[in-house]
This record gives structure tokens, sequence and C-alpha cells, in this order.
């Protein structure tokens, strides 16, 4: 629970300093909302089931890249 709530804090951190960060969640944000548009419908055409799979890997794309900033920020050494 500890860690969970230290990653929130460093999120929150990053959002507020980090322009990349800010960037990379952003374009997570577009890519979940385009792919929820896409589940909401009965059936997709091939075009559609391939944008859905592109839009997967473009999210966890910015998902790992987050995380890369994430970890980084957390072997920073804490300034007093």
């Amino acid at each position: 629970m500890a860690e969970a709530n230290a990653t929130d804090v460093i999120k929150e951190r990053l959002m507020r300093d980090s322009e990349d960060f800010r960037r990379l969640a952003q374009k997570h944000s577009r890519y979940s909302e385009a792919l929820e548009k896409l589940t909401h419908k009965s059936y997709l055409t091939e075009e559609e089931k391939l944008e859905e799979v592109n839009l997967k890997k473009l999210k966890l794309q910015m998902k790992d890249q987050m995380e890369f900033l994430i970890q980084k920020h957390r072997q920073q050494p804490v300034a007093n």
C-alpha cells in the first residue's frame, strides 16, 4: 500500500514538473479513449480490429515509458 502511495506521489510530481511525462500521459489517455470507443462497438471491421491492436501496443509503449521515468525518478537521490 505504501508503495502505491509513493508511486502516486511520484506521478503527481512528474505530471507537474516533467513535460515528457505529461506528454506521455496525454498520449496514453488519448489511446485509451480511442480504444474505449472501439470496445463499445458490437462489431469491428478488419481495419478496426487492426486499429485496436495498434492502439493497445501504443498504449502499452506509453505506459512503459512512463514507468521508466517513474523508476528513474525513484533512483534519484532526495535533495534536502
